[in-house]
């Protein structure tokens, strides 16, 4: 009875395979061309910063398709314009402005192709200041937390984005380098390529309310896990967080974005929704727009964490870098002069004589991904 069983589910488990056909889905490219607005007007002394761009449908090879030669401007309720430059294609810059809090304000954008996009007029927000960022040591990594509360109860909606910052170190140190037919010292001060630093402004949306709250304040509440293995933390890591007050309408905005970019997956997650915002064509209010305008100042704050704030967590290196290569003097100019090898330090081995020992560019030099010169707000 068992091999008959058997045999039955062998011949279940060979018609399941065997009738299987590949699936591919048709990838519509319906609203694959819509305008993206990113940015806030900022009525204080910083920057007002809008990054505009468009869609684009899956696969397509091109990663950033900016929205270049526009016209942007930000318009007050008093009929006051101040327009923007563009520094780089799609990034639309403009120095302090220093606007009144007593205003309203939005966003006016012509495109090159003489399309109008009008934002609605929105009220001033003043972020208080960020009260603390701290961090807690959890079994597979670090969460990092922030604080902030306003005792006039007047913020309750809260956006915060960050730029991290890290400290590595290549897998192997040089101090030597190949350099017009012959292997030289390195200049450890303008070419260490050993150290470097790395930083990411990519990150998922981060808000939370104290709408629901007696009093308005936010406590703990997550900004970003780092797991233990990581790069990040393996010698000394900065975030930088910048926190805006937001109005309830902007909020739920963000709230709806959120949930239609990071909770699908499952049927129990929320389903896909229309992300409307406050950005229209004045010509056509129909044609989607992604984006929602705000007005206001932000507060930010940074903290540094350490390696020695945290457990002995071990961070691998790639699992190519496992040990250098010992490279003779008669091939030297083989293994060097394409830079397919880099030299290491000399070393002694007996039978040998003077050798250079080697690796690949990929576990010496740091600066294939990172800087080597150290941020102004390193510490």
């Amino acid at each position: 009875m068992r091999l008959i069983k058997g045999l039955q589910i062998a011949l279940i488990l060979i018609l399941f395979f065997s009738c299987r056909k590949p699936y591919n889905p048709e990838v519509t490219t319906v609203n694959s061309n819509v305008l993206v607005v990113e940015g806030m007007i900022n009525v204080g002394t910083d920057s007002t910063i809008f990054k505009l761009s468009r869609t684009q449908p899956i696969g397509d090879k091109i990663k950033n398709k900016p929205e270049v030669g526009a016209i942007v401007t930000v318009e007050s309720d008093a009929n006051e314009k101040f327009i923007l430059s563009e520094k780089t294609q799609g990034r639309y810059v403009s120095p302090g402005l220093n606007l009144p809090k007593t205003k309203k304000y939005r966003l006016s954008i012509k495109t090159a192709r003489g399309v109008t996009y009008l934002s609605d007029f929105v009220e001033v927000k003043v972020t208080l200041p960020i009260d603390s960022i701290n961090f807690e040591a959890k079994p597979d990594g670090v969460q990092i937390y922030v604080n902030t509360h306003d005792n006039s109860n007047n913020s309750r909606y809260y956006k915060w984005d960050y730029v991290e910052t890290w400290e590595f170190y290549s897998a192997f140190y040089s101090n030597l380098i190949w350099q017009n037919g012959a292997v030289r010292q390195r200049d450890m001060i303008n070419n260490n390529i050993s150290k470097c630093w790395l930083s990411n402004s990519n990150q998922p949306i981060t808000i939370a309310s104290s709408a629901k709250l007696e009093k308005d304040v936010i406590y703990n509440s997550p900004l970003t896990f780092i797991k233990s293995d990581s790069e990040k933390i393996g010698n000394k890591y900065s975030i930088l967080v910048k926190q805006y007050a937001l109005t309830k309408e902007a909020y739920e905005f963000w709230e709806n974005l959120k949930k239609n970019t990071e909770s699908l997956g499952s049927v129990f997650d929320p389903q896909p929704s229309q992300i409307s915002g406050n950005i229209r064509n004045v010509a056509n209010p129909g044609e989607p727009v992604i984006g929602y305008i705000s007005a206001g100042t932000y507060a930010e704050k940074r903290i540094f964490i350490t390696k020695s704030q945290l457990p002995p967590w071990r961070v691998p290196y790639p699992p190519y870098c496992t040990s250098p290569d010992t490279i003779r003097p008669s091939q030297y100019k083989a293994k060097f002069e394409f830079g397919d090898n880099i030299p290491l330090e000399e070393r002694e081995i007996e039978g040998w004589g003077l050798v250079i020992l080697s690796s690949v560019p990929a576990c010496v030099d740091c600066t294939l991904r990172g800087s080597n010169k150290q941020p102004v707000f390193w510490q």
